[in-house]
């Protein structure tokens, strides 16, 4: 098909067109792979092409009788494991790193009909929010090329937002999904705690605010995706969320009239003013729906809950280092094949007490009460994706702090640009973003719609309403300049 014919397929028309025999598997994984070299040298959003799953795409598994009946998927280069498939998480310490077992995701992602056709880039180890090293590789954004995708789901974004998948996977740590959704155009859910396994290496337990999904550029792809690769594996360590019926069902319907609260200023962090006037375009087309619309804060200790998060990220991150140099039987990271900062994180971090984290979960649980008591009056936080317009390549501001040896002066400036995604992973709840704005500098600026713990099918209803009422034309109907269509 024409390039303009496929970008303006979502994953579940594609689908579609495969049951009723107008193109096969293997023709939708050619065309993918070929949008994929078209664009990729301007972007450096794609680690590997697996050539011989674009010739087959049943080798791996894939079911074509899947909902997504063989649709291309690149899958992170983090995360989810790929057995024989190399995962070098964007870091010189794991080249050559190669997987032993599928991981559980991996397995739904492949029932589901998703063929997954290559690895799209991540910073290292996901810790910095933008593929932004030139050692390894520099992600673009498809909308300018001197501004970065953010991260860590850094390819993911530009590949979506690019035309070259319409879905693409995805993690979120703290705003791994949901910012470069926002930055790039693309639609990002970040679900509850309980929605996606992380087994068999880790679980809700252990990982404690990691967790997967996607980018797409329509609700109902997302809506089908998390349908169809929700659920824990044998032995999970909680109990995984059910609906009674399918977001894809849902979907289909207006949410009721909701209440909503617009809010930016959190604690000591506060949006920029363009950002702010976005965010009430939103709220003023929300009112026009039907829904009570107004200002409020949510009831939320903000400095003891980001010291929590940042005690959970320096901890796990350090931990996370200390296993794979464990692995490669090393005593500690090598300057010459882990960034500076990652290095920084393990030597503050790898000496945590129980009591420490034992802080850490206590500065949780009082954080997650305090959302779900403000869930008791409010069906929805609409915000800002970020508190600060996207940067440009090389010279992102979360970057340039690298030279302060103090890794809480690091992150509290990561939490002065992302004040507004990280503690939706702290309280376990679901945030969306959507691609509603727009940046003075000419960039797609996505609106985060949060809910109470397990409303994630409301957020996707609420969504889809508005994708409805914009006639389908997100982001004001634009496409980038960095575009298979192009």
């Amino acid at each position: 098909m024409s390039w303009d014919e496929w970008a303006r397929h979502d994953a579940t028309a594609l689908a579609e067109r495969v049951r009723k025999g107008e193109v096969t598997p293997a023709e939708l994984a050619a065309q993918a792979a070929a949008g994929a070299a078209k664009v990729d040298p301007a972007l450096s959003a794609v680690v590997e092409v697996f050539q011989d799953v674009v010739a087959d795409p049943l080798k791996d598994g894939m079911d074509p009788a899947g909902v997504f009946a063989g649709v291309p998927y690149f899958m992170k280069d983090l995360g989810p494991t790929l057995k024989g498939r190399l995962q070098e998480m964007g870091s010189k310490l794991m080249r050559g790193n190669r997987a032993t077992a599928d991981s559980f995701l991996a397995g739904r992602i492949r029932k589901a009909g998703l063929n997954i056709i290559g690895r799209s880039t991540t910073p290292e180890f996901g810790t910095c929010s933008s593929a932004d090293n030139p050692e390894v590789y520099v992600t673009r954004n498809p909308w300018n090329t001197g501004y970065t995708t953010g991260g860590s789901s850094a390819g993911s974004g530009a590949l979506v937002a690019a035309g070259v998948t319409p879905i693409s996977h995805a993690t979120d740590g703290g705003g791994s999904i949901r910012i470069p959704a926002g930055w790039n155009g693309n639609i990002g859910l970040k679900p509850s705690r309980g929605v996606f396994s992380v087994a068999p290496y880790g679980s809700d337990l252990t990982g404690v605010v990691s967790i997967q999904g996607c980018h797409t550029r329509t609700v109902r792809d997302t809506a089908a995706f998390v349908d169809a690769c929700r659920g824990g594996a044998p032995g999970e360590f909680m109990p995984y969320w059910t609906t009674p019926e399918p977001y894809t069902q849902l979907i289909k319907r207006d949410p009721g009239k909701l209440r909503i609260a617009l809010s930016h200023e959190w604690g000591d962090y506060r949006a920029a003013p363009e950002l702010v006037a976005e965010l009430e375009k939103a709220g003023r087309l929300l009112e026009r729906l039907g829904h009570h619309v107004e200002w409020a804060v949510p009831r939320v200790d903000f400095r003891a809950a980001f010291a929590a998060q940042t005690a959970c990220y320096i901890t796990n991150f350090a931990q996370t280092i200390a296993a794979l140099m464990r692995q490669k039987g090393l005593e500690k990271p090598p300057a010459e094949l882990v960034e500076r900062m990652n290095r920084r994180i393990w030597e503050f971090g790898i000496g945590a007490s129980y009591s420490e984290r034992t802080a850490m979960q206590l500065g949780f649980n009082t954080a997650s009460r305090e959302f779900g008591a403000f869930f008791e009056e409010w069906d929805v936080i609409l915000t800002p994706i970020t508190a600060k317009p996207t940067p440009t390549v090389g010279t992102t501001e979360y970057l340039t702090i690298a030279d302060n040896p103090s890794v809480l002066d690091w992150f509290a400036n990561l939490w002065g640009i992302f004040a507004y995604t990280p503690l939706c992973n702290l309280a376990g709840i679901p945030g969306l973003s959507m691609p509603m704005g727009e940046q003075a500098h000419g960039l797609p600026f996505g609106i985060q719609a949060i809910g109470a713990q397990g409303q994630d099918g409301l957020l996707l209803q609420l969504a889809a309403q508005i994708e409805r009422a914009l006639d389908g034309k997100w982001n004001h109907g634009r496409r980038p300049g960095v575009h298979v269509a192009a």
